[in-house]
């Protein structure tokens, strides 16, 4: 939604307050607001300024950027734009029509004493001269306070203190003595006795003849009428709308979903919905229009519409504004840094790109192409480049340079970027062609660096607090009170005192979790409510928090109550209003427009993580493990809480909405269907299913709830996106499995047995340490030595140990494939927070609702024969350098060779095929093969050039469609020694 960050308006009362002097802005004078973050909900709110203060600030581009300045006075828009123009012979004193509260900001008097202080000079000022000061805030609230200073002083400082009165402004003028009025006049000029406004000269001169006074009283009482609606906000909309009809015609319904249109800054915009998830984006700026036709009844109450008649005209609005960029006009202000401004002849104008690792055109060709589309190229990555052109390889490889870039958070994009920059701006197209999982754009990194020094600056906050609400981090670790299986938000503060109300009948449990996602709107919203019941039964409360998901902008409110019924009622009627469906009903929820949607989560009838990690850390000292320290460590790395925290951290998940063990298998296979769909909209090249692709977006977003700042969520109208995506929702299944199998609440834990044995046996998965002096060691350390390739060599790999595994089951469903031809043992990498669901329910293939982007040769499990194209997947890095990798026997028998993406499955593999092989440029010496006893092949031999022409694969993949094709050996545990 095309909403300006900039408004203005004539001010409704006289208590709103300026942000840049912090004195008075009277009613009805002109006010400049700049738009802000709410810091208690997901919005934003106007920071109120006089004119003059205003520009102080900023300098827009246009005044066309500032929302509701075709509604000012023309005198005003003028000043504006001479504002703009920077031809305002006035600039520093115009506050537009603040002169009339002067007075109450500026005073004149003898000093009392000798203690004050010039705040011009920084000299005393003597007891009984005559000092001068102007009001100001010493902090964000109404209280002021007087700043001194000598007369001379003041009039040298009186630009800068945006004094634009005369003597006789200041307060306590009169009580000076004659030759101190005198010397002030002198100073600051004095008011002429008969001045009169210009109003009141107009005034004047209306004759009080009898059709006058009736005109008069008719439109007072039309604007009586229109203004008699309760909120302000719609008294102004309405008569802007009555005077837009009346001016150049009533306005058709949208012509693509019916809805309403309204005028909306530089244009008009549907109101309507396309979907219940999503807000038409109908936007025009020649409207079609209808007749304004009065009803008969409203032209007999009012006089002044009596003589009305239509006549067809059309609105003339200004040329729209691509970008409102805004000109710091002081050092002493922070500026605000917008968005390049987007010129498709030189789209890349203010970007400066750099690019990483082999790519198909050379670094000169790139340059060149940077340089001829407007942008800047550097060798070298800095805090001053916004694009890194790379490819997914070298972010495998997490070279030195791309490891500066994600510390930088700079984004990076694949080769297509250059191509497509020429069709839209750098912003949509960054996303479209993003392939890492970090980065943010440019001119929004800048602008956090620039408000991080402004506040260390201003002494306002440290730079270890900074964005503070904005920081991606674990959420703080609150001990969770559990009562009756079920946690009261601690944010309510009745945690000690109340329980979360249940029905005994019906077994509802009064509590939810809300979302609201409108990509197009901004808008990522949170609705939390709970009804608690004291401990001792005697009183009620409704709780309820919002705010913008993944920060700290948000609110709070708890209502009490004396009798339950009054509560229930309450929380159903908040529920309703919310959602717009009845709480006793939700099971038949239907989705809303503008309403929020009920998440799917388990409401706290988890162990709390802080406990369970206790549990697997500190064990009863009466008691001993039965299983080596080796698989002790083993399983603690498995069930690490913080890694799996750390895990969904790295994927945006908002953890504080969708914490651990509250991930729902329903919600994520709606959330897999979704993917799929997108993944459909996407390939199909219909330029119609853009809304089609936001509304499915906004879905998504909603189900999953993404932490993304005050930035915006990305669409997901991109390849890579969805993979992306789809990654991240097998991992939180992978996750969930973990946690299911930790939590306390499942399981009762026998008091004789120790902890770490009971979370071992429920991975049904023997697991024997290899003993690292033997030859089966041996060989496996060397099989994973000589096959580490050369373009993998940001890290070297340590076998810190090896396990033998033998998963439940599973040799006996292997059985089957025993006698098929070529068994190799191959490598298999993973995070480590994926393999409690490996080692307990084996190497999965995709479910059928995940879309197939992502899957090279479609869904299956892939091998390598090369240990680190694999060990790539475990997403390791320098600060988190322990990995774990498994080696299995896969059944491969006759291999379907390709040598680009195809998509296959276990039903379109060509007859007499068993699995499918990605053949790379690259594979293990076949000299250095090694065959063991029972026939299995050990491909360990160093890489060498597989004479393998026109494939699109560096390694060898391999693919099985059938997961009784593979037999888990060998779970490596390894250390990734990172050079840099």
């Amino acid at each position: 939604m095309d909403e300006s960050g900039f408004q203005a308006e004539y001010a409704k009362s006289d208590r709103s307050t300026c942000k840049g002097c912090y004195s008075n802005i009277a009613k009805d004078t002109l006010r400049l607001a700049i738009m802000v973050q709410s810091p208690s909900f997901d919005g934003k709110i106007p920071t109120w300024y006089h004119m003059g203060c205003f520009f102080k600030k900023v300098k827009p581009a246009d005044p066309q950027i500032i929302k509701g300045f075709d509604n000012l006075r023309w005198d005003d828009q003028e000043k504006i734009r001479k504002k703009i123009d920077g031809t305002s012979k006035n600039e520093s004193n115009d506050k537009s029509g603040e002169t009339e509260s002067d007075s109450k900001n500026f005073n004149a008097e003898y000093a009392r004493s000798n203690r004050s202080t010039c705040h011009g000079c920084n000299i005393r000022i003597e007891k009984d001269l005559v000092r001068l000061s102007k009001k100001v805030s010493t902090n964000h609230h109404h209280s002021l306070t007087d700043q001194w200073y000598h007369i001379d002083c003041f009039k040298e400082h009186k630009d800068e203190l945006q004094f634009n009165g005369t003597a006789e402004t200041f307060l306590g003028f009169n009580e000076l003595n004659k030759e101190d009025q005198t010397e002030l006049k002198k100073k600051f000029g004095s008011l002429t006795t008969n001045r009169k406004r210009k109003g009141d000269k107009i005034e004047d001169s209306i004759s009080e003849n009898s059709d006058v006074s009736k005109a008069k009283q008719s439109k007072t009482e039309i604007n009586n009428d229109l203004t008699s609606v309760e909120d302000e906000k719609r008294q102004r909309k309405l008569i802007e709308t009555v005077a837009d009809c009346m001016a150049f015609g009533a306005l058709e319904h949208c012509s693509e979903c019916g809805g309403f249109l309204i005028f909306n800054h530089h244009c008009y915009r549907c109101t309507g919905d396309v979907t219940e998830w999503t807000k038409c984006t109908y936007t025009t700026r020649t409207p079609t229009r209808k007749p304004f036709n009065i009803p008969d009844d409203i032209k007999t109450e009012y006089e002044a519409f009596k003589t009305y008649k239509y006549k067809k005209r059309d609105r003339i609005l200004a040329p729209v504004i691509e970008k409102q960029v805004t000109i710091p006009k002081t050092s002493e202000v922070t500026p605000i840094i917008q968005e390049p401004t987007y010129d498709s002849s030189l789209p890349l104008s203010g970007y400066v790109i750099s690019s990483a690792g082999r790519l198909s055109s050379s670094i000169a060709t790139i340059q060149k192409e940077v340089e001829r589309l407007g942008g800047t190229y550097s060798s070298k990555i800095d805090e001053n480049v916004g694009i890194v052109i790379s490819s997914k390889d070298e972010i495998q490889k997490k070279s030195k340079k791309l490891q500066d870039a994600e510390k930088l958070n700079i984004h990076i994009v694949s080769e297509e970027f250059i191509n497509e920059i020429k069709n839209d701006r750098p912003s949509i197209i960054m996303e479209k062609c993003k392939i890492s999982t970090w980065g943010i754009l440019p001119h929004v990194r800048k602008q956090t660096k620039v408000d991080e020094e402004a506040k260390i600056k201003s002494g306002q906050q440290t730079s270890n607090k900074s964005d503070s609400r904005l920081k991606k981090s674990v959420p703080d670790k609150v001990q969770l009170k559990l009562k009756d299986g079920i946690a009261v938000d601690p944010d309510s503060g009745l945690e000690d005192t109340c329980h979360v109300l249940k029905d005994t009948e019906t077994g509802d449990i009064y509590t939810a979790v809300l979302g609201l996602v409108d990509i197009i709107r901004g808008t990522n919203s949170f609705y939390k409510m709970q009804l608690l019941e004291s401990d001792n039964g005697r009183q009620w409360f409704v709780f309820r928090a919002w705010g913008r998901t993944g920060t700290e902008f948000r609110g709070d409110k708890v209502d009490e109550y004396s009798r339950r019924k009054d509560a229930i009622d309450a929380y159903h009627a908040l529920f309703l209003d919310k959602t717009g469906n009845q709480w006793l009903d939700r099971k038949n929820f239907q989705k809303l427009p503008n309403k929020h949607y009920p998440l799917e989560i388990d409401y706290g009838q988890h162990a709390d993580s802080d406990q369970m990690k206790k549990i697997l850390e500190s064990a009863n000292l009466n008691i001993h493990s039965k299983l080596s320290n080796s698989v002790q460590e083993l399983i603690k790395m498995i069930f690490n809480v913080e890694n799996m925290q750390q895990a969904l951290l790295s994927f945006d998940i908002d953890l504080n909405k969708m914490p651990l063990g509250k991930l729902s298998k329903n919600q994520l296979d709606k959330a897999y269907q979704i993917l799929t769909e997108l993944q459909t909209l996407i390939t199909s090249g219909i330029t119609t299913s853009k809304t089609a692709i936001i509304d499915a977006s906004n879905r998504f977003y909603t189900l999953i709830p993404h932490a993304c700042g005050l930035g915006s969520l990305p669409l997901l109208d991109n390849v890579e996106l969805i993979k992306t995506k789809t990654e991240m929702i097998d991992n939180l299944r992978e996750i969930e499995i973990a946690y299911s199998m930790l939590d306390q609440s499942n399981n009762t834990i026998d008091s004789s047995e120790h902890p770490i044995d009971v979370h071992y046996k429920k991975l049904k998965c023997d697991l024997e340490p290899v003993d690292h002096n033997s030859d089966e060691f041996k060989l496996i350390e060397q099989y994973m030595i000589k096959t580490h390739a050369k373009t993998h060599d940001q890290y070297t790999l340590k076998l810190r140990e090896l396990f033998k595994t033998k998963r439940d089951g599973e040799f006996d469903r292997f059985k089957k494939f025993q006698k098929l031809d070529n068994h190799q043992l191959l490598w298999h990498g993973s995070r480590t927070t994926n393999f409690a669901g490996i080692l307990s329910q084996g190497l999965r293939i995709a479910p059928p609702e995940a879309p197939v982007t992502g899957y090279m040769f479609g869904k299956g499990v892939y091998f390598a024969d090369m240990v680190s194209k694999s060990a790539n997947y475990c997403w390791t890095s320098k600060t988190s350098p322990e990995g774990l990798m498994l080696l299995c026997e896969v059944a491969l028998g006759k291999m379907y060779e390709c040598y680009k993406a195809t998509s296959l499955s276990a039903s379109t593999l060509p007859n007499g095929t068993h699995s499918t092989k990605g053949c790379g440029s690259t594979m293990p010496d076949p000299k250095e093969y090694y065959h063991t006893n029972d026939g299995v092949l050990i491909p360990m031999g160093h890489g060498v050039s597989s004479n393998v022409r026109q494939t699109s694969l560096m390694y060898n993949e391999y693919i099985v469609y059938d997961t009784d094709q593979i037999n888990m050996k060998y779970l490596l545990r390894l250390d990734f020694q990172y050079k840099y």
